[in-house]
């Protein structure tokens, strides 16, 4: 029973069994932190710190007074659907028709939208240990069950088509990809992703592939996922690359035999995706845009660059670079025995915000900690010295 102004009411199993986003919590205690007075330097949440680019905030605000307002179908504004496919043409040399893109509130709409498309009670689907914590729960609200495959440094903290395979039972549905990962930022190889599809495909099972962090490589970034086999749906966003958090939009790319499975849901899940942030999202595409994108990206690797050399030195292990996204996943075991602990008191004594591995990993979660490189270089820089005052203290007193 859960109780609200003094009424009793009956919560169901499934919304029991969610745990927290326990990042919000620190992200809580730190804003009331700064609410007192004290100086905080977050690499807690995974937002970047750029505003959205002046090319869409004014083709949102050109759409609000033109009165472009309105519902759009449940799919998505056909004009930005077609932008989307061209996109990979343009982008990533791959073909695909506009039918198969879906407009979406947010990557996290596009992934319940096809959990609930694929996965009846019961059905399994595999996915990495460490990563996205709400990717589980996205399963378990469709009384779905996850299968966590530990992995590690060895394997990029990915999934292989080994790994599948070994793990891969008659209860296994789908199979869910990260790429580049949240907490890791690693990227999977294209050899093994095909691997892993043509496995999958094979067994008569679904591939998901995440890609919202796709824009933010630093590498090779012409390798997506759409056109293998099987085909996979694909998540993407408009969030972390093209800066548009709060705008709330995404899109996936679907097989085009389940258009109308997702049609039906969006239709009564959402009914529609944000009209204003639909036509200002036209404008993520443009040659303007894109140059104020890049800039951006090469700020993150300049970030990632300092702060992994920098995290080395205090005493955190960190055995892959990450190839993308905005995050540092670090083992803390040598300087602490419990990183929840740890990332509460750094929060506390050295006013430093970051996430605790219990977010994201199954497996031996006290061991890690994750670093978001989305504040700028100096106030980077601030917090290294913030924690390497707080290191250098607790080791004194320990003496």
């Amino acid at each position: 029973m859960g109780r609200y102004c003094g009424v009793s009411f009956h919560e169901s199993r499934r919304a029991a069994a969610i745990e927290p986003f326990y990042v919000m919590e620190i992200l809580a205690r730190a804003r009331q932190l700064e609410s007192e007075g004290r100086s905080i330097v977050h690499m807690e949440i995974g937002e970047p710190d750029f505003d959205t680019p002046q090319p869409i905030v004014e083709a949102g605000v050109k759409a609000l007074r033109e009165g472009r307002h309105h519902y759009t179908p449940a799919l998505g504004l056909p004009e930005l659907r077609s932008r989307v496919a061209d996109h990979y043409l343009e982008r990533y040399g791959e073909w695909i028709s506009a039918e198969r893109v879906v407009i979406t509130p947010g990557s996290s709409g596009a992934l319940q939208l096809l959990v609930a498309l694929l996965v009846d009670p019961g059905d399994e689907v595999l996915m990495a240990d460490p990563g996205y914590p709400c990717n589980r729960h996205f399963v378990r609200l469709f009384e779905g069950k996850t299968l966590h495959i530990p992995v590690g440094a060895d394997s990029g903290f990915q999934l292989t088509a080994d790994l599948v395979a070994q793990y891969w039972n008659a209860n296994s549905r789908v199979v869910m990809i990260s790429s580049p990962s949240n907490p890791t930022g690693t990227v999977i190889e294209r050899g093994e992703l095909e691997r892993i599809a043509a496995f999958v495909e094979q067994h008569g099972g679904t591939l998901i592939v995440d890609e919202i962090y796709q824009g933010l490589i630093y590498g090779d970034d012409t390798v997506t996922a759409v056109n293998l086999p099987g085909p996979p749906f694909v998540v993407n966003s408009f969030s972390k690359y093209y800066g548009m958090t709060g705008w709330r939009l995404g899109w996936m790319v679907v097989a085009e035999e389940a258009v109308g499975g997702v049609d039906r849901l969006a239709q009564n899940l959402f009914l529609a995706p944000s009209t204003p942030a639909q036509y200002a999202a036209l404008a993520a595409f443009d040659a303007a845009t894109e140059e104020i994108l890049q800039q951006r990206r090469e700020r993150f690797r300049r970030r990632r660059d300092m702060l992994y050399l920098a995290l080395l030195e205090l005493g955190f292990i960190i055995e892959r670079v990450p190839e993308g996204a905005f995050y540092l996943y670090a083992d803390c075991s040598g300087l602490t025995d419990d990183s929840s602990r740890f990332a509460m008191n750094l929060l506390e004594y050295a006013g430093v915000a970051i996430t605790p591995g219990k977010d994201f990993a199954i497996q031996e979660p006290h061991r890690w900690v994750r670093f978001a490189y989305t504040t700028s270089t100096e106030q980077l820089r601030r917090g290294i010295e913030r924690i390497r005052a707080y290191l250098t203290e607790q080791s004194g007193a320990a003496a």
